[in-house]
């Protein structure tokens, strides 16, 4: 099968990176505000910044300049954590959380270490509470995978949370809607450490995915929701013998505003970038789909493509 022409890719994810590069300093959070009185949704679009700059350092195939694009974005939001401080304080307050693991994750996988965090979370992982949480298994895969990033020893069964998930029962695919795609898509890149260890992903789903990837890509093409087709696109380029879309690529492309902002239902033009950079998902989506779908493209030619 022929390739995916890197140039979609390349151009969605560069435009997409730089608007992030132009706006970021407007997630900046007040050194003033105690840990846990932290902004909520400031913190989340933040910690979503880290991941999609973690993607880019990670594969290094968009080339010299967006390499220092995110090299400078993980600089501000390790910074904006307080070099791990501010997670530090947060799992102090509320030990049973995850959700600081998860931000800390990327980062520390890329050398941005708190050791005293690092203790922290060594010692809460080793208490019988860590083994019984109650959560979704989609929430415990998370952690599972925050947890292997960042070097703690596992005692997660995979297997049986994978099958706990709306993926992992191989339901009819007629069934799915918006909702239980987020959830397909995180449990792609949980298993595959974000497009890391495509081999995580369990072979029975890998061939799910192969049948009925391309149908669900074309569905919410013609909804334009954005986001979701970005999340889609990158849980193709996570499978061992990746899925590229090339017509939805194209499309994506033809949606991103000049300025590499794609839309999404709340977001707005650059005439509100501080709504904007608040709701910011489907370009963060863009950066980090496009990243692995280049990637992959560049890496094994022998892909397919699933064209409608």
């Amino acid at each position: 099968m022929d390739t995916l022409d890197p140039h979609l890719p390349r151009q969605v994810g560069t435009r997409a990176l730089e608007w992030l590069d132009h706006l970021h300093g407007r997630l900046a959070l007040d050194p003033a505000v105690p840990a846990h009185e932290t902004d909520g949704p400031t913190l989340r679009a933040l910690a979503e910044l880290v991941l999609a700059a973690a993607t880019v350092r990670r594969e290094a195939v968009g080339g010299p300049e967006s390499a220092r694009t995110a090299g400078r974005l993980l600089d501000f939001g390790w910074r904006q954590l307080r070099e791990g401080d501010l997670l530090y304080e947060l799992q102090r307050h509320t030990p049973a959380a995850t959700r600081p693991m998860e931000i800390y994750a990327p980062l520390a996988a890329l050398g941005y270490r708190h050791h005293a965090l690092d203790r922290l979370l060594a010692h809460l992982a080793a208490t019988r509470a860590a083994r019984t949480p109650e959560q979704t298994p989609g929430h415990r895969l998370a952690a599972a995978a925050a947890a292997r990033r960042i070097g703690l020893p596992g005692h997660h069964d995979l297997d049986a949370l994978t099958r706990g998930t709306w993926l992992g029962g191989v339901p009819e695919p007629w069934m799915l809607d918006g909702d239980n795609a987020h959830g397909v898509t995180r449990t792609v890149f949980h298993l595959t450490d974000w497009g890391a260890d495509p081999a995580g992903l369990p072979a029975h789903l890998q061939r799910y995915l192969h049948q009925w990837l391309p149908a669900w890509v074309l569905a919410f093409t013609e909804t334009r929701d954005w986001e979701l087709v970005g999340e889609l696109l990158a849980v193709g380029a996570c499978l061992e013998q990746p899925l590229f879309h090339r017509a939805a690529w194209a499309a994506l492309a033809r949606a991103q505003q000049a300025d590499g902002m794609l839309p999404g239902h709340t977001t707005r033009p650059a005439a509100r970038p501080e709504r904007a950079m608040c709701d910011h998902r489907p370009t963060v989506v863009a950066v980090v789909a496009a990243t692995l779908a280049l990637s992959r493209a560049v890496g094994h030619p022998r892909a397919t493509e699933a064209d409608s």
